[in-house]
């Protein structure tokens, strides 16, 4: 592609060389208002509950908010002007989860004509009229891509918590606004048939992972012979159950514990193996074995006196906290010979019975037995998956031989389905590294798009 006939050394690692004519400048210098978000009550239904949005809520693929599942709040007279979003704002989340959503993620707002504010997640910042706000949005991202966040943010126990004020203190660059909205346009008719081919590959994957679903769910909750008489199972979410299957309480089957607290910045390349909820809540964990990709690594000295923090082959880990709903219930099954220890925001669940742990793994994994939780967990920014929580659901018991029946078959299954997902996913990474590197190569001029 084209370039610029001229370019000067921003001064700036990881920018490197500009146009010659751009200008740099403060980040802070292009944000005209930078207001933290706040926090109501529950939903009163009195005319003052407010759209307010949440870190759950950003859609990074194409950098809007999604439209689904959006959470009220009530503010009363509390909720200034200064705290309402406008067209032109961006989000940028400034506390997040590690490894599920790391901070620094910027989106557009774009629900026109509606009131609406943010948590307290997420900072808002509104761009100064002489820029273009879709150009402010790609800047950011290319600086999130490039991880220039890292270098500006404090880590607590498993929450990042960025420093808004220094990081919008760093320097920058600036084309005039007439080319700030021709980049920004481009890249947006640019990106949209980048998204497109992605949107396609997903639809594939969720149609995929629909089909697993079912096979899962009706081989946890109604077994394998479609003749044998039936039991209410007197669970709404699991309806009928086969008639000489037991149930059981999970208190009677499982010891729950809690994990190990300890911060990102203690993490080591050696040491103790853990697994803490980002890695339960990652797409690298299928759930019922140990992707190796999901083990982190603690000094001995924290896990002195925590052996009852160790999960054992049979064991489950549960995420206690989750961002969105339909992450309740994530868990992994321990299936390593050496144990791991539980890391922070999990429930390890102990076995205390001779039921198949990969029955039960499916068990878990299915929306039918997750949909108990699901109806007695409370949250809105986070969910909370409790230890009296989980030890109050039932757990579907089928003799020891048709669990292990079961397991084959669902086996069987899904790795081939798991496999069709895996070529999907992977055409996917392929697209939006491709979309991220043509972002990153306009918005810093190293192409000439206009």
């Amino acid at each position: 592609m084209e370039r610029y006939e001229r370019y000067k050394d921003s001064g700036v690692k990881w920018i490197g060389e500009i146009p010659s004519h751009w200008e740099v400048v403060r980040l802070k210098s292009v944000i005209k208002d930078s207001q933290s978000g706040v926090w109501g009550e529950d939903p009163k239904h009195d005319g003052s509950d407010t759209l307010c949005l949440r870190v759950a809520d950003f859609n990074y693929n194409n950098g809007y908010l999604k439209e689904d599942n959006l959470t009220y709040r009530n503010y009363g007279k509390e909720l200034s002007s200064n705290k309402q979003l406008q067209m032109r704002d961006l989000l940028l989340e400034k506390s997040g989860g590690g490894d599920l959503y790391p901070v620094g993620r910027v989106v557009r707002y774009n629900f026109n004509g509606i009131v609406a504010t943010c948590s307290n997640f997420i900072q808002k910042l509104t761009p100064r009229d002489n820029v273009d706000s879709d150009f402010i949005y790609y800047l950011f991202r290319t600086m999130y891509y490039l991880k220039v966040n890292g270098l500006y943010y404090n880590q607590t126990t498993g929450i990042q918590n960025l420093k808004v004020k220094e990081y919008l203190s760093q320097t920058v660059f600036l084309p005039p606004l007439s080319e700030q909205q021709a980049i920004a346009n481009y890249l947006d008719t640019a990106t949209a048939k980048i998204d497109e081919a992605i949107a396609q590959q997903q639809k594939m994957i969720d149609l995929l992972n629909e089909r697993k679903q079912i096979i899962i769910n009706n081989a946890v909750t109604k077994g394998l012979n479609p003749d044998a008489p039936m039991k209410d199972s007197g669970v709404d979410w699991i309806g009928e159950i086969p008639e000489h299957w037991e149930i059981n309480k999970f208190r009677n089957l499982f010891k729950t514990r809690t994990g190990i607290t300890f911060t990102k910045a203690q993490l080591e390349e050696e040491g103790e193996p853990v697994i803490s909820y980002g890695q339960i809540h990652s797409k690298e964990n299928w759930g019922a074995s140990v992707n190796p990709v999901l083990i982190r690594h603690i000094p001995a000295s924290l896990t002195k006196g925590k052996e009852s923090a160790l999960a054992f082959k049979g064991d489950f880990l549960f995420a206690d906290t989750s961002e969105d709903f339909e992450g309740c219930g994530n868990c992994v099954c321990i299936d390593t010979p050496e144990p791991i220890y539980a890391g922070y925001h999990t429930i390890l669940a102990k076995r205390d019975n001779d039921e198949h742990k990969q029955y039960l793994a499916y068990l878990f994994a299915s929306s039918n037995w997750r949909g108990q939780l699901r109806s007695m967990v409370n949250g809105v920014k986070v969910y909370s998956v409790t230890q009296s929580l989980l030890r109050a659901v039932i757990v579907l018991l089928p003799p020891k031989s048709e669990q292990i029946e079961i397991a084959e078959y669902i086996t069987k299954r899904v790795v081939l389905i798991d496999a069709a997902i895996k070529r999907h996913t992977d055409r996917i990474k392929l697209l939006q590294e491709r979309k991220q590197i043509i972002i990153n190569e306009v918005v810093t001029g190293k192409v000439k798009v206009c």
